[in-house]
């Protein structure tokens, strides 16, 4: 199946250009989702915008923008007014400088989307520029709108591609200071060969496998639970009651020996 692309345009740096496309690089579309029903009739609910003082529903197409220029007093813009003032990143992205791979802090980082030629004869330019940031190890700056809002954007080059990451804008980030300048400057001494041992043995090569969502997993096996019974099963009478949770105050230096004693018979045992 041909990917389906969110945004075309072109990817400018001086005077190179060239044709691109860009989809998200992430998805969302396996998730389970729900639908919205009445309890008693089992029929979908319908939403819809409602005219606050007639109280009768707007058709899509009489729906407009509005800033509020004083008490139930607003500029109205429609689509066309909006298409008016679009700017020129609403179709180029083009790289107004360079700075350092490593210099962006992840904090900034908002969503990654794939960028790619979108034609033979972009190819050649697409490369060149994605082979000498590879080589100066270098991440492009640049702007572009996407979502009707204009956005920084820096561009990575990731194999035979570019991922474009749109980043999140300064005031949106809080300061860090504020939240960790009362924790201790330095750990015991004592523990911290111990936690590093630990982490030795719990080290490994990253897989995909290591984010898996166990509460998707467990909706998918009960809503198959759900099709093959028209009634959920009762309750069983008389169920004991649950033991109380146990607290979870424990010494460290005692988890950690444990956390390292189990890891070893482990590695025995297989």
């Amino acid at each position: 199946m041909a990917p389906r692309y969110y945004w075309k345009g072109y990817l400018k740096l001086s005077l190179v250009t060239c044709p691109v496309a860009m989809t998200p690089a992430t998805s969302e579309s396996e998730k389970v989702r729900f639908h919205t029903l009445n309890k008693d009739t089992g029929n979908r609910v319908v939403s819809q915008y409602i005219d606050s003082v007639t109280g009768k529903p707007v058709t899509d197409k009489n729906e407009a923008k509005g800033y509020a220029r004083g008490e139930n007093d607003y500029v109205i813009l429609t689509d066309e007014d909006l298409d008016r003032v679009a700017l020129d990143t609403v179709k180029t992205i083009d790289i107004e400088k360079f700075v350092p791979a490593d210099s962006i802090e992840w904090v900034y980082l908002e969503k990654p989307h794939y960028l790619m030629p979108d034609d033979a004869v972009g190819n050649e330019a697409f490369a060149v520029i994605r082979d000498a940031m590879k080589s100066d190890k270098v991440v492009g700056v640049s702007k572009l709108v996407m979502g009707r809002r204009e956005r920084a954007v820096i561009l990575e080059p990731r194999d035979e591609g570019i991922v474009l990451w749109s980043l999140r804008f300064g005031d949106e980030v809080r300061p860090e200071d504020s939240y960790f300048e009362d924790i201790e400057d330095e750990a015991d001494p004592d523990l911290v060969p111990l936690v590093e041992k630990l982490i030795k043995q719990k080290s490994s090569h990253w897989s995909p496998n290591m984010v898996s969502d166990p509460i998707q997993t467990s909706l998918l096996k009960l809503i198959e639970e759900k099709k093959k019974a028209l009634k959920p099963k009762k309750a069983a009478k008389g169920k004991a009651a649950e033991a109380p949770p146990k607290s979870n105050v424990v010494n460290i230096m005692d988890a950690l020996r444990k956390s390292l004693e189990a890891d070893l018979k482990g590695r025995k045992a297989g």
